[in-house]
């Protein structure tokens, strides 16, 4: 079987809505959720219920057609797995996938989903869907219900989908959450924001994309983006521990070097360092929200290059998980970049319940690209 697969399903019958790839730290009904983990497999009973996303996708119609392959445990960018086999990207066969949601990714590029259901903790919606040429939604923290799904932060994690197309994102949006409508007008003031490192070529691909859409473009900095690191490291090291903490103890043999070496480090954390960590979070989550009080959205790429080759292991992330920490919403857009053999992926980054007007914005860039 295809290691973009951890589980395959027949369509539900009578189903007639698009075809969903669920990754498989969401529960269906029926099927045992093994979070891309051999300690959580070996004793993983079949869920008794749907979590609530999917439960919501059933009632509009959606056909479950599988659980989808993802970095163990939702714990890494790169989006290969020890454990179940390693997805392809189908953008870059030599290149890594993208994590954590790689198999929902790599499904909705290869046709065999119209949608596919991921989780962004630090980034693990987006990151694919760059890697592999697609759309991706990182949805505002608590707007869809994380019931269900297993945990890795609980400061952090968020529900989202990936799609060929902003279309397909909307559709996606409406199995999550019914009745989603993109605002009637798009965005006309946009934030450029840069980060030094990011590839020349790639900042080009951004700038004339977002020329060609006819924004007004405002520079834009934001003074505590390189800070959130410290925030996000210590609550998704510290969280993710007590997530898992229980499979650490019952099967630590079971979990890959490297999410074991991640858990340890979360059990070793400074635990006195979680109360200054919540209010840096904070302190950023204000100037976010200031920021937002003088653009409608924040535009910069999603990665700072070209998705790394294989043996490099991870995709960094720099350019995503300060978003996870402000809790916002962010899109991440496929576009053309020049002397590249596959797309760039522009970022559209949003106030919290933003995601109407980053749709509806999303929609403006593709024409304009077409």
């Amino acid at each position: 079987m295809s290691a973009t697969w951890i589980t395959k399903l027949d369509p539900d019958r009578g189903a007639t809505g698009p075809r969903v790839a669920v990754k498989d730290a969401i529960d269906v009904e029926g099927v045992p959720t093994t979070v891309g983990c051999a300690a959580v497999a070996d004793v993983a009973e079949p869920a008794a219920a749907d979590a609530d996303c999917v439960a919501s996708a059933r009632v509009a119609g959606a056909r479950i057609v599988g659980k989808a392959n993802l970095h163990e445990l939702c714990f890494g960018t790169g989006g290969t797995n020890p454990w179940f086999g390693d997805p392809v990207n189908p953008a870059a066969p030599d290149r890594l996938p993208g994590g954590s949601s790689s198999g929902s990714a790599v499904a909705v590029a290869t046709d065999e989903a119209d949608v596919g259901y991921g989780t962004d903790t630090g980034g693990s919606v987006r990151l694919p869907a760059a890697c592999c040429g697609i759309a991706g939604l990182k949805t505002t923290i608590g707007r869809i219900s994380t019931k269900g799904v297993w945990p890795l932060s609980s400061s952090l994690d968020t529900i989202g989908p990936l799609a060929r197309d902003v279309a397909g994102i909307v559709d996606g949006m409406r199995l999550l959450e019914p009745g989603f409508t993109p605002s009637g007008e798009a965005a006309s003031t946009v934030g450029r924001f840069r980060v030094p490192g990011t590839d020349p070529d790639l900042e080009a691909a951004v700038d004339a994309a977002l020329a060609a859409a006819g924004f007004d473009l405002v520079a834009i900095d934001l003074p505590g983006w390189m800070s959130a690191g410290g925030p996000f490291a210590t609550l998704i090291l510290t969280e993710g521990w007590e997530a898992d903490r229980a499979v650490y103890e019952r099967a630590s043999g079971r979990i890959s070097d490297e999410i074991r070496s991640r858990l340890e480090s979360g059990r070793g954390w400074d635990r006195t360092q979680i109360p200054a960590a919540k209010a840096a979070q904070q302190s950023w989550r204000d100037e976010v929200a200031s920021a937002f009080g003088r653009v409608q959205l924040i535009a910069m790429p999603t990665l700072a290059g070209q998705p790394p080759l294989l043996e490099e292991g991870n995709v960094p992330n720099h350019l995503v998980f300060p978003w996870n920490v402000a809790g916002t919403p962010a899109l991440a857009l496929p576009i053309a970049v020049e002397g590249w053999s596959m797309p760039g992926s522009l970022q559209l980054c949003g106030p919290a319940g933003g995601e109407e007007l980053l749709c509806a914005t999303g929609f403006v860039v593709e024409e304009a690209a077409s």
